[in-house]
């Protein structure tokens, strides 16, 4: 067990991987080999020990098994201050935000009253208007506020995954 933060388990889970796939492509080059019938092929075969390669990725993989559920069992647990939410349910959250901002942005760049061009020809003696059918300022509002949310959001997962150590099977 290694006490760690969130950001440090994700650099850790990105070195392990990066592990695990440098050992693939080194058995996918070394575990089979070409030679020449007039060739010597033990001078030919390179080194590769089976056994010893699924014995160290196996290793590997059971400890990114084991790192990714010590990850997720912070990420499940883990209250954020201010939100009265998990970790997990503010990865929800935030994306609803998210939306609901630029909902939001669209509706208040519209006018109250604002003028259709209807395709009709310019003689035609039909001007149509499309009305808001909300108070923009109220939109408006609600706007500053999702945005206010949205920030602090992101900003209280930031503080956490740089600042909350939580043990890491490791």
């Amino acid at each position: 067990m290694k006490m760690m933060t969130s950001a440090q388990a994700a650099k850790e889970l990105k070195r392990l991987n990066e592990e695990r796939d440098a050992l693939l492509a080194a058995e996918t080059r070394a575990s089979v080999f070409t030679a020449a019938i007039q060739e010597d092929i033990e001078s030919a075969r390179p080194d590769y020990d089976y056994e010893a390669t699924f014995d160290d990725l196996s290793a590997i993989e059971m400890k990114i098994i084991r790192l990714k559920h010590s990850i997720s069992q912070f990420i499940l647990t883990t209250k954020v201050p201010g939100f009265g939410m998990t970790i997990d349910e503010m990865l929800v959250y935030i994306p609803q935000l998210t939306a609901l901002k630029k909902k939001l942005d669209k509706m208040r760049s519209r006018l109250p009253k604002e003028r259709i061009n209807n395709g009709f020809s310019r003689t035609s003696n039909f001007i149509e208007y499309n009305y808001c059918n909300y108070d923009v300022k109220k939109v408006q509002s609600d706007f500053e506020e999702a945005s206010k949310r949205l920030a602090e959001a992101q900003m209280a997962l930031d503080r956490i995954n740089t600042t909350v150590e939580f043990e890491a099977d490791i």
